[in-house]
């Protein structure tokens, strides 16, 4: 397999060596050291961008030109293989457990801040959500729907989140 770096470092040395010009006027031009631009050419650095696109100027070609002969040269040392999918494992698959989340359309709004400066917005009608979070406003008893906390699943573990009953039209 060959690496990207030596494949283009190859079509560097290639380029510099046709124009008949040393590693020290290419370097001064590109503004890198000489042993940098040595490197780079044997395939023994990764160069960034810029520095590719420096080197490039200074030797007068474009990166997309760079870029193609660096492709040509892969094309003709790669085996031709087919690219085969991923291979998916035949397992037995574990579904996850717990309560499973309601339906996008029945899902009780979150509580929202208020926007700076005030908002008219009618989805902002606690006046001061980080007073909510956690705890049922004065007044509510029992196990009303107002002010409940829900397991919600994430990717990682499961939180729990302060939900408002009823849905409030988007601003």
């Amino acid at each position: 397999m060959s690496l990207l770096r030596r494949v283009i470092g190859g079509v560097l040395r290639r380029l510099r060596v046709r124009q008949g010009r040393t590693l020290r006027e290419v370097a001064e031009v590109a503004g890198v050291s000489v042993p940098y631009l040595s490197e780079v050419e044997r395939g023994r650095k990764e160069a960034s961008s810029e520095v590719l696109a420096a080197i490039c100027r200074a030797l007068g070609i474009r990166l997309s030109d760079l870029l193609e002969e660096a492709r040509d040269d892969l094309r003709r040392v790669e085996p031709r293989t087919p690219v085969m999918p991923p291979r998916v494992p035949t397992g037995r698959r574990v579904l996850p457990t717990g309560p499973r989340p309601a339906p996008a359309a029945s899902r009780p709004t979150p509580v929202t801040r208020p926007a700076a400066g005030g908002s008219t917005c009618p989805s902002n009608r606690v006046p001061n959500a980080r007073a909510a979070v956690g705890r049922r406003p004065a007044g509510t008893t029992g196990t009303g729907s107002f002010g409940r906390s829900r397991p919600v699943r994430s990717g990682v573990g499961q939180h729990r989140v302060l939900l408002v009953a009823g849905r409030s039209p988007r601003c």
